[in-house]
C-alpha cells in the first residue's frame, strides 16, 4: 500500500484501488456512479490513506462531509448549526439581522446553542482555536454557555446602556468541558493554582478576537464566567 502511494496523485490511488485507469479515458455509462463514489474530489490523500489502510468503508466519511457542509452556516463548515435570520426585542435597539444559532465551533460542542451574529461566530472560532485549545493543550471538547442572545441592559440593571447581548454580539462562558469528563469553570478554576494558568491565558487570548472581554478581575457580576463581545471601542479592545 505504501509502495503503491509513492506514484501520488489520482493515478497511485487507482493502482491502490484496482480501479481501471480514469485519468486517460472515461468509464463505461454503468460503471460511472462506482467510480465517482470511489473517487470525490474533496477528499485528499491523507483521508484516503487513512480509511484505506484500515479497511474501512468511505461511505460514512462522504456522508459524515455533506453532513458537516449542510450544517455549515455563516459560509463557514468549522461553524456548526443553523440560520436564524432576523431576531428582535422589547426593548429599542435589540436585534440582529442575520442571526444563526450555533451548535459547535471548531469541533466542540456549545453546552446549549447559541443565538449570535457571524461576526460573533467567527471571532468566536478564532478563540477556540487560537486562544482556548493552547490553553489547554487542544484537550478541550465543550463549552459552558452561560448566555448569549438576549434583550436586555448590561448585567440586567434598570436604565443603564443596552448590553451587546442584545444586539446578539455577545456571548459568556462559565466553563470549559475537557475529553476526560473534567470541567473547569471560570468560578473555581480561576481560585486554583491548577488551573488559574489556563484560564487566564485563554481569558488574555480572547482580547483581540473580541472587543470587550471581561472576567473575574473586572467586577462582581464577572466572577464564574468570561463575558466576550465583538463591540468596538475607539481606544482598542476592552479587557478586564
Amino acid at each position: 500500500m505504501k509502495r503503491v502511494w509513492r506514484h501520488g496523485g489520482l493515478f497511485g490511488l487507482v493502482l491502490a484501488l484496482g480501479l481501471p485507469d480514469i485519468t486517460h479515458a472515461q468509464p463505461a455509462a454503468s460503471n460511472r456512479a462506482h467510480v465517482a463514489w470511489a473517487l470525490p474530489t474533496d477528499i485528499g490523500a491523507a483521508d484516503w490513506s487513512e480509511t484505506i489502510g484500515q479497511g474501512g468503508v468511505l461511505e460514512p466519511v462522504l456522508f459524515g462531509r455533506r453532513k458537516r457542509r449542510r450544517a455549515a452556516i455563516c459560509g463557514d463548515p468549522d461553524l456548526q448549526g443553523e440560520p436564524v435570520g432576523a431576531v428582535s426585542g422589547h426593548i429599542q435597539g435589540c436585534g440582529a439581522t442575520d442571526a444563526v444559532r450555533v451548535r459547535s465551533v471548531s469541533g466542540v460542542a456549545l453546552s446549549q446553542q447559541s443565538v449570535m451574529t457571524c461576526e460573533t461566530a467567527a471571532a468566536l472560532k478564532d478563540w477556540v482555536e487560537n486562544g482556548v485549545q493552547p490553553a489547554f493543550r487542544k484537550d478541550v471538547v465543550g463549552l459552558r454557555v452561560a448566555a448569549h442572545y438576549a434583550c436586555r441592559t448590561r448585567n440586567n440593571r434598570p436604565g443603564a446602556r443596552l448590553s451587546e447581548h442584545g444586539r446578539a454580539k455577545a456571548i459568556d462562558i462559565s466553563g470549559f468541558i475537557l475529553k476526560g469528563g473534567e470541567v473547569v469553570t471560570v468560578l473555581d478554576g480561576w481560585k486554583s493554582r491548577k488551573t488559574r494558568k489556563r484560564l487566564e491565558k485563554a481569558w488574555r487570548a480572547a482580547c483581540g478576537p473580541f472587543g470587550t472581554v471581561l472576567g473575574p478581575r473586572s467586577d462582581r457580576y464577572h466572577l464564574d464566567h468570561f463575558h466576550l463581545d465583538t463591540a468596538r471601542h475607539r481606544g482598542g479592545p476592552y479587557c478586564r
